[in-house]
């Protein structure tokens, strides 16, 4: 059976797995769904429509599957989807999606979402991101595969943030920032690649320097956008390990509706 603490309270209709564990306190509402091996802590409050994967960890006084901040909300049956091994922290907010997007925000598998984190309405999170403490993320924000966003960072709605790009704590973000790079400050500006970031998950020397050198093309060499992505589709096909990561930059840049950081 389910531990379930006796001072829990589990609305009918609530689905919990055998194997899940949940905390003193806790609420879970009628159309939530806990998998294997998660545990909720006490106090915390999960509803909404929410699906929550197997082994994830979720911290005292958090509150999943809220309604979205979103005036034109008007109760509709949206959805937050969480995946497998979160590790989702004290106080941290996670709402559900609305009727204007896609309906659900999701969150994948293997984040580390700290203490007091906000994920809004119609967010996605990819695999392996970690948000700092207090991080807050309004909504329709997508942030990408291990990307790191920095304690107390403010992003506005809309705004992509790339594959292994890294937000400095204390950062306001308006526009996109792209895979692979660094930003920081009020508003947050470029500086430089995330070579230590790439270098712990395992990037080429060869891979790193094409990033080095699409970064400056981008960045340091006085080029209009247009300019820097006809030279960054020439280091896209320079037939090295970087070639790969170099053509993602350019598919992020090209899809950006909110304009990259410059």
């Amino acid at each position: 059976m389910s531990r379930i603490h006796p001072t829990a309270i589990v609305e009918p209709g609530a689905q919990i797995d055998e194997t899940a564990e949940i905390g003193p306190y806790a609420i879970v509402g009628a159309h939530v769904s806990v998998g294997a091996r998660t545990v909720v802590g006490s106090h915390s409050v999960l509803e909404g429509h929410t699906t929550i994967g197997v082994d994830n960890r979720i911290g005292h006084y958090a509150s999943i599957g809220g309604r979205p901040q979103d005036m034109k909300y008007k109760d509709e049956p949206t959805r937050l989807v969480i995946g497998d091994r979160n590790t989702i922290r004290e106080f941290t907010t996670l709402h559900t999606g609305t009727v204007q997007d896609t309906g659900v925000t999701i969150i994948g598998n293997d984040n580390w979402i700290m203490a007091y984190v906000h994920v809004g309405h119609d967010c996605r999170l990819g695999d392996n991101v970690i948000m700092s403490s207090n991080a807050q993320l309004a909504g329709h924000v997508f942030v990408e595969d291990y990307a790191i966003v920095g304690g107390m960072t403010g992003v506005h709605q809309y705004v992509r943030i790339g594959a292994h790009a890294m937000v400095g704590g204390a950062s306001a973000l308006v526009q996109d920032v792209p895979p692979f790079v660094i930003a920081a400050g009020n508003k947050a500006v470029p500086h430089g690649i995330n070579v230590e970031g790439l270098r712990r998950r395992g990037f080429s020397a060869d891979a790193i320097s094409a990033l080095r050198a699409a970064y400056r093309t981008l960045y340091k060499n006085g080029l209009s956008l247009e300019e820097a992505k006809g030279q960054l589709a020439e280091l896209a096909s320079a037939g090295g390990d970087g070639d790969v990561h170099v053509q993602a930059l350019i598919d992020f840049v090209e899809q950006s509706q909110r304009g990259i950081i410059r």
